[in-house]
């Protein structure tokens, strides 16, 4: 069947974006892409929309070969095993909701690129001419990044693997469980601050914000696992890397006149990794922290005051135990730097 629209003349048919950036257009619709891809209807309903799409209309041709070839890769990766139906409905709904930020993102900046020119404003198709252009070096970026992170993780994945080939603490379904030290950081007054503020500046401190979160969690070996607004969240290896971490971002921080300052709660635990997020104990009690302690002070629980004991440049301080939300007797640990051994 021809890619453009059904009824349409291909040469008077404007190209579609479907055209530009899937390689073809809209001919099927969502139950024709299910009977091509070999896969039952409400399936296919269930995985686009686990990854975000629109709801669309029963006879409406909105779809194209790269959706069927799309539904026929999930398929080919449950018949090898590597995740089960259940799973591959969470695998599109954690691609569906990270690849939607980075793609609203791209838009954006493609179109400030475009508004940046001088002359007149480039119209429908210059657009898609530039987006086409562009596509290909897009692509090979965000592929190195990815494989990149492969590497990272495949590096965890197969110190923890035994000898017989077996995984501690596997839960199953793309999820894990590690101890390991978590921490989230927000910014304190955002609330007011962005009442005061228009909206380009705004955005310039939260680029700042997460420029230096960033930095600092990827020096201290760290890895940030979500911003959401004026709140980082991350997750560390071991107690005292995240220790450096939170009092790195204080000081940042306190040195950076366009920043406020921050707070920081960290927790020590076992956590759960699924799908690229954090579940588990530690994870909230890391968030309670955050939330009753003071501008530029770290808080911590028992666990990683425990995991930092004898470990010389901290110094703790036990505090009273606060009533917050899920747990009534929080035990909160004051971590600031301490003399470096001599």
């Amino acid at each position: 069947m021809s890619a453009t629209t059904p009824g349409r003349p291909k040469d008077s048919a404007p190209r579609s974006v479907e055209e530009v950036l899937l390689g073809g257009g809209r001919v099927w619709t969502r139950r024709e892409v299910a009977e091509r891809a070999g896969v039952g209807f409400e399936h296919a309903v269930r995985v686009w929309r686990a990854l975000g799409f629109p709801a669309v209309d029963e006879d409406a041709r909105v779809f194209t070969d790269a959706d069927v070839e799309a539904l026929r890769a999930g398929e080919r990766l449950v018949a090898a095993g590597l995740i089960t139906e259940e799973s591959e409905t969470m695998m599109a709904r954690a691609l569906g909701h990270h690849l939607s930020r980075l793609a609203d993102w791209q838009m954006h900046t493609l179109r400030d690129w475009t508004d940046g020119d001088e002359g007149p404003a480039p119209g429908r198709d210059a657009l898609l001419d530039h987006m086409a252009a562009l596509l290909p070096e897009i692509e090979l970026v965000q592929r190195y990044v990815w494989r990149r992170h492969l590497v990272a993780h495949a590096g965890h994945v197969l110190s923890e693997v035994r000898e017989d080939g077996s995984a501690p603490g596997a839960p199953g379904d793309g999820a894990h469980v590690r101890d390991r030290a978590v921490g989230f950081t927000d910014m304190v007054g955002y609330t007011r601050l962005s009442r005061g503020l228009d909206g380009a500046a705004l955005v310039r401190v939260l680029d700042r914000f997460e420029t230096m979160t960033g930095d600092v969690v990827a020096e201290g070996l760290g890895q940030v696992v979500k911003t959401i607004g004026d709140e980082v969240l991350f997750v560390c290896d071991s107690a005292a890397a995240a220790a450096g971490i939170a009092l790195e971002l204080t000081a940042r921080a306190d040195a950076d006149p366009v920043l406020p300052q921050v707070r920081t709660g960290l927790a020590h635990g076992a956590v759960i990794g699924r799908f690229g997020d954090v579940y588990g104990a530690a994870v909230n009690i890391a968030a309670r922290l955050t939330a009753v302690a003071r501008p530029a002070s770290v808080l911590v629980n028992t666990a990683l005051a425990g995991e930092l004991a004898g470990t010389a440049g901290y110094a703790l301080r036990p505090l009273r135990p606060v009533s917050v939300r899920g747990y009534s007797r929080l035990r909160p640990v004051l971590l600031r730097a301490g003399k470096p051994a001599s």
